[in-house]
């Protein structure tokens, strides 16, 4: 039957041409070949072409097209697209290494051809074939980086203005995973090139979402050290000092790297400056907590609450001002804290977290039975695990500060003779946890 089916398509292909032949002296058929015989040839191998690759007979359709390139390669821009679907079939069905890698040449190499005869294309020109090569050398020679790096940059360069975000995402993060695991690509290396793309970003704000693509391969390369980062910004910050997308940028960089030095806290300051926002407020905070100085920290934080008029930006700035007078050891500021944002958005389990330290420690001990702070303390960390299932900066402590706040609990003796019943209610009448009322349990 199948052969049969090749045997029709090629009556039909013979039949076609020759009810056109009277029509191959026509110039559009000037590139099938110098004579009307020629062009008959070839415009019969440019249909056996296609119905081989239909019909999955590529070594035959191997055949036709190096017939087609041999003698008419500027006939038809098919030829070159059915190549790359020829070769690309040849690779899977490769049997060794060597027939593989021959194949993967073969299809770079029809995307060379393409370029030389139909580079000139108004839309699928140079710069849309290099790209599409680009992406097949990622897909097909994986392990030759520098034949990555090289194809990206060619097709980078081939569409100049014109290049998108996404072939410029896919080079970037290749260069960054080179630095990672070869020695082939230097941090100096890194640095240019974020710095030559990132003006790209700054005009293409439809691109947001490869923007962060973008910055979050630099952030996780290495090169992102903050000597380099300060190296890259000091001067373009001096240049323009109240650019917000420029601050932005680099203090997003500078936080992710945990950079303390002096030029990123004045960076920080100078963005809260022309930007002031719950989010900035937020990024000095963790810069000054890092460094200790909990007063700035505060500052801002507090600063920031004042105009703040959304709920959730409230919630999170009152969850954060709690972390930090936690370990600064204001307590009542952070138990305070802890609580407003608890009633803003009871299923979030940080201000829990919260509670439950501060409730455990010897701000909480009062009255003849100190003991019973740990039952109330226990009660919100337990709300705090239960919350944070998905959150693996607290959950690991959180549930350890849990397990351990048990060994702070009365024996069975104690309670007896304080005339407590295990399992009975107890409400907490003095101290931070006044008004709380939680459950006897003994260790």
């Amino acid at each position: 039957m199948k052969n049969i089916k090749i045997l029709f398509s090629a009556v039909c292909a013979l039949t076609a041409t020759a009810a056109m032949a009277q029509d191959l002296n026509d110039p559009r058929y000037a590139n099938w070949g110098e004579t009307v015989e020629a062009r008959q040839e070839n415009l019969l191998n440019s249909n056996f072409f296609k119905e081989s690759l239909d019909n999955r007979n590529f070594n035959q359709a191997a055949y036709y097209f190096q017939q087609l390139v041999a003698k008419c390669p500027y006939a038809s821009e098919n030829t070159f697209v059915r190549g790359t679907t020829l070769y690309k079939n040849k690779i899977n069905r490769a049997k060794s290494l060597p027939e593989k890698k021959a194949m993967v040449d073969s299809l770079m190499l029809v995307y060379d051809l393409r370029v030389e005869y139909f580079g000139d294309h108004p839309k699928r020109g140079k710069a849309y074939i290099l790209d599409r090569k680009a992406r097949e050398v990622v897909t097909y020679k994986q392990n030759d980086r520098a034949a990555i790096r090289k194809a990206f940059r060619e097709a980078i360069e081939a569409a100049g203005e014109n290049v998108s975000a996404e072939t410029i995402t896919l080079y970037f993060a290749n260069l960054c995973e080179d630095y990672k695991n070869t020695d082939e690509v230097m941090p100096d290396e890194i640095i240019a090139e974020y710095d030559r793309f990132t003006p790209f970003f700054a005009s293409h704000p439809e691109a947001a979402e490869y923007k962060a693509q973008f910055d979050a391969a630099f952030g996780l390369s290495g090169a992102a050290s903050c000597e380099n980062l300060e190296k890259l910004f000091k001067a373009r910050v001096e240049a323009a000092p109240e650019d917000k997308d420029l601050l932005a940028q680099a203090v997003s960089l500078m936080t992710r790297a945990k950079c303390d030095s002096e030029f990123y806290f004045s960076l920080a300051e100078k963005y809260y400056v022309v930007k002031p926002s719950a989010e900035t407020a937020m990024f000095l905070a963790q810069a000054f907590q890092n460094k200790g100085d909990y007063a700035r920290a505060m500052k801002y934080l507090n600063e920031s609450l004042e105009v703040e008029q959304n709920p959730a930006e409230r919630e999170k700035l009152l969850v954060r001002i709690a972390l930090v007078a936690m370990v600064s050891n204001d307590v009542s500021k952070a138990v305070s804290a802890a609580r407003q944002a608890n009633e803003l958005n009871p299923e979030d389990g940080i201000p829990y977290f919260v509670l439950g330290q501060c409730f455990s420690g010897p701000a909480a001990a009062c009255g003849s039975f100190p003991e019973a702070r740990f039952w109330v303390a226990y009660d919100m960390m337990q709300k705090a695990v239960d919350r944070l299932q998905n959150d693996t900066d607290y959950l690991p402590t959180a549930q350890k500060l849990l397990a351990s706040y048990r060994n702070y609990f009365p024996t069975a003796e104690e309670c007896f003779m304080r005339e407590m019943k295990v399992g009975t209610a107890y409400r907490i009448s003095c101290g931070i946890a006044a008004g709380h009322t939680t459950t006897v349990r003994a260790r």
